[in-house]
């Protein structure tokens, strides 16, 4: 039986970075990273972004170079699943009939791709963006013909595989369940400012409608039937509508958790010697004013990781990092800096029709979040706002003239 002072579960960000960080804390012991995909370790942004486009090969993802891992004494353990965990044993059951004893556990397994809820969900031509195989399948189902997608889901994942299949001369139909896209991230100026430039280059919308069933002839996909009654031919569907935590084996072992898996300031879960990071990691985080959230992005996955490693070096500090994301969409990036739920008031700095401006959060009179479209200074500048939670007049923050490095 193979063993690991480190058993880690899941080659994604927070699986990999944990492993680095172990080494930069000095940890001397035996690190076992066992992951689901067949490939090393690689970047997963790119999948919605680049790749998707063609833009970007495989070993242009990589996290880190082959030879990196054993040059490190890091062991990959690669297309495996974990099927059981026995926390008094401290012992991982995976496909294969095979077992790894551990001294400590790291959970970062993150999550499979939220499949449509609806008759016709698994015909061919109905796709995800998750896993490289699913970008995979997608730019194979992209040939001369078959060029009318249906996109569901008008958050980011859902936006940027949109502009991109646009990019690829595809007709692109975005249905969305609420009455404005991105209305869970973002305030209504970004989200009517996405809006006309998807339109822009050609992308329809479906707003406050929903797919009820996806129709087919024998296994391939026809057309989308709405909630609205609209049936859309198309020859492919993208959901992009969100992630189920792969937390499966760490509930049925006993771990507590509702939305993924709990964890304290220094990622452990309620199992002994068992942490958890990344997508699937449910903290109370203080740029939501302690709410018990799950964070989907890059940085979180990072600093979680490196947060369980420095308290398995016996280095503990708690996992207070901001939260930052990004965002590319046609030639548009947008910055985030926070969390901006919650908010009650918004301030536009700068002009929409430019293409260059931001949007500042203030809940209470405080700054909590910003979010820039083409302005890095405003994103570098404002993230120290938000961690200072500085309260701040409106009218100086709205007044693009004044750096906010500048604004008291």
């Amino acid at each position: 039986m193979e063993s690991g002072d480190v058993v880690i579960v899941g080659t994604g960000h927070g699986g990999t970075h944990a492993a680095i960080a172990l080494r930069q804390n000095g940890f001397e012991g035996s690190i076992l990273l066992v992951g689901r995909d067949s490939s090393p370790p690689h970047e997963r942004p790119p999948l919605s972004k680049d790749y998707l486009a063609g833009e970007r090969t495989t070993d242009r993802m990589l996290d880190r170079p082959e030879s990196f891992w054993a040059d490190k004494d890091i062991s990959l353990l690669l297309a495996t699943v974990v099927t059981r965990i026995d926390p008094l044993a401290k012992e991982v059951s995976l496909t294969g009939n095979q077992s790894v004893r551990y001294g400590t556990l790291i959970w970062a397994a993150g999550g499979d791709a939220r499949r449509l809820d609806c008759p016709g969900a698994y015909l061919d031509g109905v796709h995800a963006v998750r896993h490289k195989p699913d970008v995979k399948s997608m730019m194979a189902g992209l040939d001369g013909t078959q060029r009318r997608v249906v996109v569901v889901g008008g958050g980011y994942v859902g936006l940027e595989a949109g502009a991109l299949l646009a990019g690829q001369d595809c007709k692109v139909t975005l249905v969305e369940a609420q009455s404005r896209i991105l209305a869970e991230a973002a305030g209504e100026e970004l989200s009517r400012f996405f809006e006309a430039e998807h339109r822009s280059h050609g992308v329809d919308f479906r707003l406050e409608a929903e797919v009820e069933a996806v129709l087919g002839d024998g296994d391939k996909v026809t057309s989308v039937k709405l909630s609205t009654g609209e049936e859309i031919a198309c020859d492919m569907v993208v959901a992009g509508i969100g992630i189920v935590p792969a937390v499966g084996p760490l509930i049925a072992a006993g771990a507590a958790g509702a939305d993924g898996i709990d964890v304290d300031e220094f990622c452990r879960t309620s199992l002994n010697d068992v942490y958890a990071v990344g997508d699937c990691a449910a903290h109370a985080n203080p740029y939501a004013d302690g709410a018990v959230i799950r964070l989907e992005s890059v940085q979180n996955a990072n600093d979680m990781a490196v947060a369980a490693a420095k308290a398995i070096c016996g280095e503990g500090e708690p996992y207070n990092a901001m939260p930052w994301f990004w965002s590319d969409q046609y030639d548009i990036r947008l910055q985030t800096a926070g969390l901006s739920m919650g908010h009650d008031q918004t301030v536009l700095r700068g002009d929409p029709a430019t293409r260059s401006f931001s949007v500042i959060y203030l809940k209470d009179g405080r700054v909590i979040a910003v979010d820039a479209v083409n302005c890095t200074k405003d994103y570098a500048q404002g993230q120290k706002l938000v961690k200072e939670r500085r309260e701040v007049d409106a009218d100086l923050l709205a007044d693009a003239d004044i750096p906010l490095k500048e604004i008291r």
